[in-house]
């Protein structure tokens, strides 16, 4: 019997010792808290994206420069200028010599004066044959003899004349001349020496006015035109600032493939010397964007998403990559707009949904 009593006994004070261990487990799940991650968040920039420029390497020259050549050959026999020397327009450069030149000229003239006796004689033949045309003494036909042989020789004199200005012009292209004002950059033959004609004998380049010459892609002359600046770096000291050109010439598409486009950028006066290598940076024609931290970007194999934060919230929101510039990246994304805070600090311990706590 006491047994009995015991058991009787032991039983409702078990069960009442599990109520209450239900009890407390309920009190303690309904008072527990969810998790909250901290972050650091930045916000999503707006406006527009920053294209990287692409560079392209140029040689600094004067705008107006020209390489002198002379019209005939002949053996350099007069150099007045040396390496550096200034000139001014007119002025005497070289004198080459061709033992033919002075000669044919000379027969020119002597030739063209013949003519002109000639054709001065008949011209009085026709004259006086006409009087007597008049009186019944010369015939018809011999006075239209007279005039045929008069305008012949006419002729001839205005063929001789423009022989003797082509002799005299070849006599003057052995003369050379500064066609402008400016500095002797190179010479290219010495004295005593053969020159073929148009073999180039000297470069001139005035010292006012500078320019660059860079070739560039076909798809990239559509993001120039004409007036529009762009920065120009010097290679030799990558410290100085950038200058800025203006584009004064582009080059029309070809359809040969490969082939690289000529883009002439002006650059401001006594700002770069001739001769110094340069780089011309362009851009593509920039699209509107948003950028965020590159460290705010997810990558998974369904694409690249963020996290945006609302509300102590972390959402994770698919974004398409445009481009990276330095640290930031320029997305494409429905559901961001400029201004949204996303995550870039604490996202490994981060899942969507997740409350967060942000950090300064």
């Amino acid at each position: 019997m006491k047994m009995h009593r015991l058991v009787a006994a032991a039983v409702p004070v078990a069960l009442f010792s599990l109520l209450l261990a239900g009890c407390k487990a309920g009190e303690v799940s309904s008072e527990a808290k969810p998790t909250v991650v901290s972050v650091r968040v930045a916000e999503v920039s707006g406006g527009v994206e920053e294209g990287v420029p692409l560079r392209f390497s140029g040689i600094v020259q004067a705008a107006q420069r020209a390489t002198l050549t002379f019209q005939v050959s002949g053996t350099l026999r007069e150099r007045s200028v040396e390496l550096g020397e200034r000139v001014n327009a007119g002025d005497v450069l070289a004198r080459v010599y061709n033992p033919a030149l002075e000669p044919a000229t000379d027969s020119a003239r002597a030739r063209l004066q013949e003519l002109v006796t000639q054709y001065e004689q008949a011209a009085r033949e026709w004259e006086r044959s006409s009087r007597l045309h008049e009186r019944g003494v010369v015939s018809e036909q011999a006075l239209e003899q007279l005039a045929a042989r008069r305008d012949s020789l006419k002729a001839s004199v205005a063929t001789a004349e423009a022989s003797l200005a082509e002799a005299m012009q070849l006599l003057d292209e052995s003369t050379l001349k500064a066609p402008f004002a400016g500095r002797i950059e190179a010479l290219l033959v010495e004295k005593d020496e053969f020159v073929a004609a148009g073999q180039p004998v000297m470069r001139l380049s005035s010292p006012s006015g500078r320019e660059v010459e860079v070739r560039v892609p076909a798809y990239l002359l559509d993001h120039v035109s004409l007036g529009q600046t762009l920065p120009v770096w010097a290679v030799h000291d990558r410290n100085l600032p950038a200058v800025t050109g203006s584009v004064v010439e582009i080059a029309q598409g070809s359809a040969i493939r490969g082939e690289l486009h000529p883009v002439l950028v002006s650059l401001p006066e006594a700002s770069l010397e001739p001769g110094q290598p340069v780089e011309i940076g362009i851009t593509p024609t920039s699209v509107p964007a948003m950028t965020v931290p590159l460290l705010a970007v997810l990558r998974d194999p369904e694409g690249t998403s963020v996290f945006r934060v609302r509300d102590d919230r972390a959402d994770r929101v698919p974004v398409q990559v445009q481009r990276i510039v330095g640290e930031q990246v320029a997305v494409r994304s429905e559901a961001l707009t400029p201004g949204d805070q996303v995550v870039y600090a604490g996202m490994t311990r981060l899942a969507d949904g997740d409350t967060v706590e942000i950090r300064r």
